[in-house]
């Protein structure tokens, strides 16, 4: 018998749901749960502790970022949260194939776990926290070169372990939260093998139509298997899509046409995020178009304490319309781009290789991981159904709005109760137009593009501009030490770390007692001017092919210089990486290049442009010389201000002593330690130059700054 599916006539489930049944490690957490939020962060602008409770239900402790004072350390921020690859929800495999290469990486983060555990019984937090930091580079960076090591039982346990620590070291004690958003309940339900919900004999409806499309919407098994779930297992689900598209498929539609990519690519969003702007998943890809920190950043997506361009849907669109377009020019294949867009390059090409060595989806589909199998079948399911509504029993119309705003220029760390009482709207709905904030206040700097509904922009100026001066957020907190506490954990509920800590506090100790006053400077915002509806950190691009070059300067992070290297016998590209404080992955990605580098070959890098002369001095050492300046980073001193080679006058390394001085403003959200590295000199330097007794500065404050 041959099942048609009727037209115009609503589905009903006609079977249970299936158990989803799947392991979580025992020490991951969500990236919005934060283990860096508290109900106390409308404490950054309180004098004192106890001041600071009255915008808790407004503070967002489900969003999770890494302490901005370590991203200054990272250039693509921690890889604590979103950087993380994929794990699988099976359990561990054994691991008695990995390569010897990756046992060496995974035997050097028990040694970098040791150091951290052996500085904290010595109390030496700051070197501490330089180890748990570089562990996390280090699993990470084994995550980039074999995303398949994340289900083996040795990295497992790594795992478990460092994050055990780390959790210690910030007296992180949160419970674990799940993902957001329908979406993945679907995808796990469809993954299970049982088909037993199906029918057999199943049709297309007559009458589809389809327009012209780029993308290939072939129709088999496959594809079939998703149509049934989606209008008669589930089709709740899909008519809350439908129904979300109208708001958001508009505005995407726009933005694919003006990057050149094919229009049906839209309802790609659909199967990854059921067009929910703030999900989550497992593998901490977020947003709309589910992107892990990474790849996000490498799209100039902003991604800080403070906001995740990722959760914004026109940012991440234009992002995302990109990265599609690059994945179709690396396999000239839209079935097999869509596949990249869900798993590594690593193991499509490996699917591949199993498959014979046919670039073909269909050919590799059987040797694909479970999920990917059904993520270019879902995706023509979704595009099918949305192209044909009415076929399917869904309505053409459901009469929702599109999204439309207006932009207003706020000031940093402007508190969002405020903004939305002078708004007229609730905090809920300023968030929705603003989803990417993940703080109670606007990220610090001279002004956020603030979105908000359309025809309130007039009211909102005028009751904006009577917003009282001592409502709005100050630069440093005063923190009161309570019983317990540990700078770990001030640190992580302030968004900075342990090492600002001792930078702001002069003489501050690893000891702390309950009632000693802490000054805590405020978590840092974006490097960049935010922009309202472009990525953040990405040049304009009206071309939708780029060439290597150009996907370099995307890369390179904000605010930095190109460097070059010339490689060394005996030197390695995590070598390398160590001693200029970027990722190995992105000296691979800024000069196209794998794992192997030969002597003589001549590397680019991008360093922070106020470092850039002490970066230039690297390639003049020798290899003891920079493996000991790397050494006494990790023991936690500041070596942008050491001079690598003495002057000819046989002046100190340590000190200022030309005569000469520049004066110098300070910024908001700087510290004296921060102004030091960026003149190359010393605190005790400009502390002597300004008779100043500890290292307390304030914005607009005016310094007498010694020239070397």
């Amino acid at each position: 018998m041959v099942r048609k599916i009727p037209r115009n006539t609503p589905f009903s489930r006609n079977v249970s749901i299936h158990p989803v049944l799947f392991a979580i490690f025992l020490f991951t957490f969500s990236p919005f749960t934060s283990p860096w939020t508290s109900p106390d962060a409308s404490l950054l602008y309180a004098q004192d502790q106890d001041a600071g409770s009255q915008n808790a239900d407004t503070q967002d402790a489900e969003f999770n970022d890494a302490p901005p004072a370590l991203q200054q350390l990272l250039p693509y921020g921690s890889p604590f949260d979103e950087n993380r690859e994929t794990f699988e929800k099976d359990e561990p495999r054994p691991s008695s194939t990995l390569p010897n290469d990756l046992l060496t990486r995974i035997s050097a983060v028990y040694k970098q776990h040791v150091l951290a555990v052996d500085a904290q019984i010595q109390g030496r937090l700051v070197e501490a926290e330089n180890h748990i930091i570089e562990s996390f580079n280090d699993i990470q960076e084994m995550l980039d070169d074999y995303p398949e090591v994340r289900n083996e039982e040795r990295f497992v346990a790594l795992y478990r372990v460092v994050m055990a620590e780390y959790r210690a070291f910030y007296a992180i004690s949160e419970p674990v939260e799940e993902t957001e958003g329908e979406v993945f309940e679907i995808l796990d339900e469809l993954a299970v093998e049982s088909d037993d919900w199906m029918v057999e004999g199943f049709s297309l409806p007559d009458g589809l139509s389809f327009a012209r499309t780029e993308v290939p919407l072939v129709q088999n098994r496959h594809v079939s298997r998703h149509l049934m779930y989606y209008t008669m297992r589930r089709p709740e689900v899909m008519e809350k899509w439908l129904q979300r598209s109208e708001r958001y498929f508009p505005m995407m539609r726009e933005i694919f046409e003006e990057e050149g990519a094919p229009l049906e690519l839209i309802h790609l969003s659909m199967i990854e995020s059921g067009l929910v702007s703030t999900a989550r998943s497992w593998a901490s890809a977020v947003g709309m178009w589910q992107f892990i920190r990474a790849t996000g950043s490498a799209y100039g997506l902003e991604v800080n304490w403070w906001v995740d361009e990722r959760r914004d849907p026109v940012k991440a669109t234009r992002a995302a319309a990109r990265h599609l377009n690059d994945l179709y020019d690396i396999w000239g294949d839209w079935h097999l781009a869509i596949a990249n867009y869900n798993i590594s390059p690593r193991g499509l090409r490996r699917a591949i290789r199993a498959g014979g060595g046919v670039e073909d989806y269909w050919t590799a589909f059987p040797y694909l991981p479970r999920e990917t199998r059904g993520y270019v079948p879902g995706f023509i399911a979704a595009t099918t159904i949305a192209m044909n509504p009415e076929e399917f029993g869904f309505q053409r119309n459901y009469g929702g709005e599109r999204f439309r705003y207006e932009v207003v220029e706020v000031d940093g760390l402007m508190p969002l109760d405020k903004l939305a009482e002078a708004a007229g709207i609730g905090i809920e709905e300023l968030k929705q137009y603003n989803p990417e904030l993940l703080r109670w206040a606007t990220p610090p700097g001279d002004s956020y593009p603030l979105k908000l509904p359309v025809e309130v922009k007039e009211t909102f100026l005028a009751a904006y501009d009577q917003i009282p001066r001592e409502e709005r957020a100050s630069e440093i907190a005063m923190h009161i030490v309570k019983g317990g506490e540990t700078l770990g954990a001030i640190a992580r509920r302030y968004g900075t770390s342990v090492r600002s800590l001792y930078e702001t506090n002069e003489n501050l100790s690893s000891l702390i007692y309950p009632g000693q006053r802490i000054v805590v400077p405020i978590a840092p915002g974006s490097m960049e001017t935010l922009t309202a509806d472009r990525p953040s950190n990405a040049p304009g691009r009206t071309s939708s092919s780029s060439s290597s070059s150009s996907r370099a300067r995307v890369q390179a992070p904000a605010n930095s210089t190109a460097v070059s290297y010339t490689v060394k016998s005996g030197d390695t590209i995590g070598h390398i990486a160590e001693w200029y404080d970027v990722r190995a992955w992105q000296i691979r990605s800024w000069n196209g290049i794998g794992n192997t580098i030969r002597v003589g070959q001549t590397l680019t890098l991008y360093v922070p442009q106020s470092a850039s002369g002490y970066f230039r001095q690297i390639d003049q050492l020798s290899f003891a010389e920079k493996q000991g300046l790397e050494q006494r980073q990790k023991n936690g001193e500041s070596v942008y201000s050491v001079r690598l080679r003495e002057t000819s006058d046989g002046g100190s390394s340590g000190s200022a002593g030309s005569g000469r001085f520049v004066e110098y403003t300070v910024r908001r959200n700087e510290t004296l330690g921060g102004i030091a590295r960026k003149h190359g000199v010393t605190v005790r330097d400009i502390q002597q130059a300004n008779n100043m007794s500890n290292t307390r500065i304030y914005a607009g404050q005016s310094l007498q700054i010694p020239v070397r």
